[in-house]
């Protein structure tokens, strides 16, 4: 809220006229509107990406993981993507984790838990900054691009997750606004 003091020159007015309030009006936010609808379809649809690749290198559908490498079938989800960064700028540290029992692991709970949070509409800011960390630790892995010097999708991706969680994407079409309302959420709000 803005003071506007009016000063005179005069003796015709009274020194003591009150100062006169002007209301600035509020920023407008992000989520109001039709946006917000935006905001929650860029959501479930980023939600999906994860958890596909999550559901397809678990079962090997053959839309990026044969049948014969699908991890339940004894294949490493992390193998054909790591092998073949060996000649990359970062290629010697992440070839050395191709296939590493513990690195299946994470990846595939990182990929399954950042789906379904992105999903569900919950978790947000926990699913932005895991899944901003693993899109940006697979772009670095990619580093030197072939198409662009260093702009791809793993960026794009990466800078929607921020934006998903600070427009609180949650709330529409999702359970975030029940998830925010819980016990534990209130008590530690990074879990929002």
């Amino acid at each position: 809220m803005a003071t506007i003091e009016r000063r005179h020159h005069g003796n015709d007015v009274d020194d003591a006229t009150p100062p006169v309030t002007a209301q600035t009006p509020a920023p407008q936010t992000t989520t109001a509107g039709p946006v917000r609808y935006v905001w929650a379809a860029a959501r479930i649809a980023i939600g999906w990406v994860f958890l596909w690749a999550f559901l397809d290198k678990l079962f090997g559908w053959g839309f990026a993981t044969p049948t014969a490498k699908a991890w339940i079938n004894g294949g490493s989800p992390t193998t054909g993507f790591l092998k073949g960064t060996a000649d990359n700028t970062f290629g010697g540290l992440f070839n050395t984790l191709a296939g590493q029992g513990w690195v299946d692991w994470f990846f595939m709970t990182g990929l399954a838990g950042i789906g379904a949070a992105l999903i569900l509409g919950i978790g947000m800011r926990i699913a932005a900054i895991t899944g901003g960390l693993l899109l940006l630790m697979m772009w670095a892995a990619e580093l030197p691009l072939t198409t662009n010097p260093f702009m791809d999708e793993h960026i794009v991706y990466a800078l929607v997750l921020a934006g998903l969680a600070l427009a609180g994407a949650g709330q529409t079409i999702g359970l975030g606004r029940w998830w925010a309302a819980t016990p534990l959420v209130r008590r530690l709000p990074i879990l929002k």
